[in-house]
């Protein structure tokens, strides 16, 4: 089984399609998936007073991790992630309540978007998943970590529409074949198309 952690901004449309690739995976190979934060906020040097609106999904995530445990970040980031990119809703208190309520967690979690109190465990997270993969990339991050102990991390894969069933698995396995490559650093083309939520 290999253990397979996820660093997402729920604001991100390809972090989005990365991870749902990654739970169709989950049923079709053996992982065991988790989920980490991110900050694009983070990322791109964008302070919470600058820019309060990156800051507040991912606040919420590391509150909720902070009370409740890791686990808890799959159903809330499916949550967010489903009104946000599915649904086209826009970030705010009602939206996260709602997002809350879906994932189980109490309504009173919504409160740290707007508190700076959560601002270095979403720093922490973040860099933990930068550490992995290195710089010049972001989210969606991906570190694998195989039954024998050895952790792999690369960025992405970056890929619209997210493919499903069978092209999921052979997806999976081609990266994971070049991932675990020693000395591979990079396989990359341009974007010609606007991320396809489905």
């Amino acid at each position: 089984m290999n253990e397979v952690r996820l660093w997402f901004d729920p604001a991100c449309p390809w972090a989005w399609l990365t991870s749902r690739w990654l739970i169709e995976v989950e049923q079709l190979r053996p992982i065991r998936l988790g989920f980490r934060v991110m900050s694009l906020a983070v990322l791109n040097g964008q302070s919470p007073q600058e820019h309060p609106g990156r800051w507040e999904p991912v606040r919420i995530a590391a509150a909720a991790q902070q009370r409740f445990g890791v686990d808890v970040l799959g159903p809330l980031y499916t949550a967010l992630g489903t009104r946000r990119h599915i649904k086209r809703e826009t970030f705010g208190p009602e939206l996260y309540e709602a997002a809350l309520a879906e994932a189980g967690l109490p309504p009173d979690l919504a409160g740290a978007a707007g508190t700076d109190e959560f601002d270095d465990a979403v720093r922490a997270s973040h860099k933990e998943g930068i550490d992995l993969v290195g710089p010049d990339v972001g989210t969606p991050t991906v570190a694998i970590t195989t039954p024998d102990g050895r952790t792999f991390a690369f960025f992405g894969p970056v890929v619209s529409p997210r493919p499903t069933g069978e092209a999921a698995a052979r997806l999976w396995d081609g990266v994971l074949a070049v991932a675990s490559t020693p000395g591979f650093f990079e396989l990359k083309r341009g974007r010609t198309e606007s991320a396809v939520i489905t």
